[in-house]
């Protein structure tokens, strides 16, 4: 009897232990993936059967955004619980260098994760937490660790923003730099599979205490490299549309490997005790970058990667969390990376006590409203993906961007035009005036450091052979419909329905005289027979637009020529006269070729 009764107590006794022990944390984030790249959020394309199984047994988010438009100021935002801006990372490290090119100088990026801001999982680790970086880090280098920063582990992480290699020996080409903990890999073993088989590790080593993963993959951002076997699995896609083989066999490793990790949760007994999380950096890549095919299009969200528009900064998040989300159920409440900091803090049983700008997300699974209905994104910074510089404020439905070298505000009502394709910026000038009065208040408020004016600038150069080329990229846009899209299979003016728009373009000239004035044109099917004017230098040449078969059909015409007698700078602006049809045309390139 007295055998059986310690037997009982001994049992009782674990049974409170475990009901006692706080919930694991396995929070999986991919890089450059987008918002619309897995089959659960609508791709048709991409295989991800693990992903889609785990959000019809979870809570997907529709409206989850990152941290920035790009990777280490969202890494830096999830490690602090604080705005980027704040932290004082608003760009990849160490970031784009100023270029001629560019009429405003960056400020200065903070070089690593400040040591004295309170970290994830610093704070996990003190609350009796093993922790685990398993991936990419991007946040400093050897005077920022992730082991300095709160992990117990790091396998895989440093200052770099790209896998030296996807197939091992996991190191750069040229010298001895290896992935740190990825010294000893098999000739041939996938980056993916292999950081997935650490996670794996780690989870198995850590199971008897709570342990917090963040398995940060470098998969899928470029160079896009993939198991051979998976690429020959997918056919490439047309232009404007998902289908990047690479990138969709590099996806579906991926998901090998989450349903890996699922699977050992199950094996552990561990699935109804840890919260699983799923989300990306930032949006999807959707731009060239060296490439012959960009690779992913997040439509029918607008732009990606780089760009402050959604699809640049809303991202996929699927939470798993025991006894809190549901089966299936789908949030349609604004999110942020911000908010996983408070939220897995207070998962644990800890009150924050740091200065946080996220906030606990627990109430939207019951479907109760959070205090906050603002999210802000700050880049100082002009992007690899042809993005200007610019900030962006959201406010309940409401979004506006300022662009700061246009100083140019565009507004967009997010739940009637998720694709931010009308800008309400002219229609509703109050609501412009009152998100921008948030946006500066916010911007003095953290400490945002803003751009100057750069010294060096000198717009659209002449080149050795006289000739001065504008490209679509560089125009200044006069109006709130005309714009510029990024996209390879358009780069392209476009928009140009309404006929009182017009664009213009800074050019230098460093050796005077007379050039043949040529656009690079493209006008729909029957939407040709617009009249258009170029004004440059006090003169004027008059060209009337032609059918070419499509809009992004383009063909060069020559319209006339002009004189330009002093050296310096100078603006060539195009104005349409009359408009015949839907749009008056899509303008690519316009060049002024020295005659001779």
């Amino acid at each position: 009897m007295k055998w059986l009764l310690s037997l009982l107590a001994i049992s009782l006794g674990l049974a409170a232990t475990a009901a006692e022990r706080p919930p694991n944390v396995v929070f999986i984030m991919a890089d450059d993936l987008g918002w619309a790249d897995l089959g659960c959020y609508g791709s048709r394309y991409h295989k991800t059967p693990n992903l889609d199984a785990l959000a019809k047994n979870s809570a997907r988010f529709t409206q989850a955004y990152a941290g920035s438009t790009v990777c280490s100021p969202t890494r830096a935002a999830i490690m602090t619980g604080r705005h980027p801006a704040r932290v004082g990372i608003t760009d990849w490290l160490p970031g784009r260098p100023d270029r001629p090119d560019q009429p405003l100088s960056r400020p200065v990026l903070v070089a690593d994760l400040p040591a004295d801001i309170p970290t994830l999982p610093g704070l996990l680790k003190k609350a009796g937490y093993r922790t685990a970086l398993v991936g990419k880090w991007h946040l400093g280098g050897k005077d920022a660790t992730p082991e300095s920063r709160g992990f117990d582990v790091n396998i895989g992480g440093d200052h770099t923003g790209t896998a030296l290699s996807y197939f091992a020996p996991f190191k750069a080409a040229k010298g001895a730099q290896v992935m740190p903990g990825l010294e000893n890999a098999p000739e041939g073993e996938y980056l993916t599979d292999r950081l997935t088989a650490e996670a794996k590790k780690f989870i198995t080593e850590s199971k008897d205490k709570p342990f917090f993963l963040y398995l940060a993959h470098y998969a899928p951002h470029t160079p896009l490299k993939a198991k051979p076997e998976k690429i020959a699995k997918y056919k490439a896609g047309g232009p404007g549309q998902q289908g990047n083989p690479n990138y969709a066999a590099m996806i579906e490793s991926l998901d090998d490997g989450i349903g890996v990790l699922l699977a050992t949760l199950d094996e552990l007994k561990l699935a109804d005790n840890t919260i699983v999380v799923f989300t990306s950096d930032n949006g999807g890549l959707a731009t060239l970058e060296g490439m012959s095919t960009p690779p992913t299009i997040n439509s029918p969200l607008r732009e990606g990667k780089g760009h402050l528009y959604e699809g640049g900064i809303r991202v996929p998040l699927i939470v798993r969390w025991p006894g809190v989300s549901k089966a299936g159920q789908v949030i349609e409440t604004p999110v942020s990376c911000l908010d996983f900091l408070p939220t897995f803090l207070t998962a644990a049983g800890q009150k924050p006590t740091t200065l946080l700008d996220g906030v606990d997300i627990r109430p939207v699974f019951d479907g109760t409203k959070l205090s906050r209905d603002t999210l802000v994104w700050h880049y100082p910074h002009y992007s690899n993906q042809t993005a200007r510089p610019g900030a962006a404020i959201r406010v309940g439905d409401y979004k506006l961007i300022e662009f700061f070298d246009l100083q140019r505000q565009e507004l967009f009502d997010l739940k009637k035009d998720p694709g931010e394709g009308r800008n309400l910026s002219a229609e509703k000038p109050d609501v412009v005036k009152d998100l921008h009065e948030k946006l500066v208040a916010w911007q003095k408020e953290v400490g945002a450091k803003m751009m100057t004016p750069n010294p060096n600038y000198t717009p659209n150069p002449q080149d050795k052979d006289g000739m001065i080329q504008m490209p679509a990229r560089w125009a200044e846009v006069h109006g709130v419909t005309l714009r510029y899209e990024p996209l390879p299979h358009k780069n392209t003016l476009g928009y140009w329905v309404n006929p009182q728009e017009w664009a213009s373009w800074e050019f230098t000239v460093t050796t005077p005289g007379k050039f043949t004035v040529e656009v690079l044109q493209g006008c729909g099917k029957g939407n040709g027979g617009s009249s258009v004017n170029v004004e440059v230098g006090g003169q004027t040449l008059n060209f009337i637009v032609e059918d070419t078969g499509g809009f992004q059909n383009f063909k060069p015409r020559e319209i006339g020529t002009v004189t330009i007698d002093k050296a310096g700078r100078h603006t060539l602006a195009i104005k349409p006269q009359k408009k015949t049809a839907a749009a008056v045309m899509d303008v690519r390139l316009v060049t002024l070729k020295p005659v001779k």
